[in-house]
């Protein structure tokens, strides 16, 4: 017989567990420094981290997992490194696609396709999200040659674009929204980004608004399944107030009792 599941491990409720969980996966150079190894080592080695977390968050039942692959900064790293990063996501699909499609995750990928994206990874992208199109176990957002500023710049533009041609009448949230990138991602609950790094570099600004950040030390090739759910029991503790107040009543006697639902929902 095995042993205890994932949650139970980690002692998480599972009545509160986050819906969308977005991943800033950062380390991988550091971490083949470390070993005296080439950065591009690295990135292999985060590609092992990649699926148990995925694994991670189809245990933990997960509906949304978001992962940041190649921003549109990445394009001022030295050549031969971008040229790894663009045959390695595309030998990645090759390679990883039939896996995912097995485990029912839908993939979809946000960000731009044009160039300078190579052709041939553009149509392995788009094979593998009409591969997987079906599925809603867990949908796996990659955000390749992603920067949300452009993301929000080119959803205003579409709705300048159709309020001149008559098609809107009035920019506001639900209309914004309506133009990103993929209008389907449900907001983020949780972000978190390994190595130490306490930013968020451009990602998802409009959809993280009121997520909870989890910053870890751990290099992105040695974050695993159990990395995620302990970053889960960090979200758990915390009070999701959106906002708004949350006065803490006083208990008989003068002490205070914590609010009745800390998830916020």
């Amino acid at each position: 017989m095995g042993g205890p599941g994932l949650r139970e491990r980690h002692g998480l409720d599972p009545s509160r567990m986050p819906a969308h969980v977005a991943l800033i996966m950062d380390g991988n150079g550091r971490w083949a420094n470390r070993q005296g190894l080439p950065r591009n080592t690295g990135h292999e080695a985060g590609e092992a981290a990649l699926f148990d977390t995925v694994e991670g968050a189809l245990e933990l039942g997960l509906t949304d997992l978001t992962v940041y692959a190649f921003s549109t900064e990445n394009w001022r790293r030295p050549p031969s490194e971008v040229r790894f990063l663009l045959q390695f996501n595309e030998s990645l699909l090759l390679r990883r696609a039939g896996e995912l499609d097995e485990r029912q995750v839908r993939v979809r990928f946000i960000g731009g396709r044009g160039r300078p994206v190579p052709k041939r990874l553009v149509r392995l992208i788009e094979d593998t999200e009409a591969r997987t199109a079906r599925h809603r176990r867990l949908t796996l957002r990659i955000a390749f040659n992603y920067g949300a500023r452009a993301e929000l710049a080119d959803a205003a533009q579409r709705a300048a674009d159709d309020v001149a041609a008559g098609r809107l009448v009035r920019v506001d949230e639900a209309a914004l929204a309506a133009r990103l990138a993929d209008p389907e991602m449900p907001d983020v609950d949780l972000l978190v980004r390994t190595s130490g790094e306490q930013r968020i570099s451009n990602y998802l600004l409009w959809q993280a608004a009121y997520a909870e950040l989890v910053f870890v030390e751990t290099l992105w090739p040695d974050f695993d399944r159990d990395e995620l759910a302990r970053a889960v029991a960090t979200y758990q503790a915390r009070d999701r107030r959106f906002g708004a107040a949350m006065d803490t009543p006083a208990a008989p006697g003068g002490s205070e009792t914590g609010p009745a639902d800390r998830s916020g929902k």
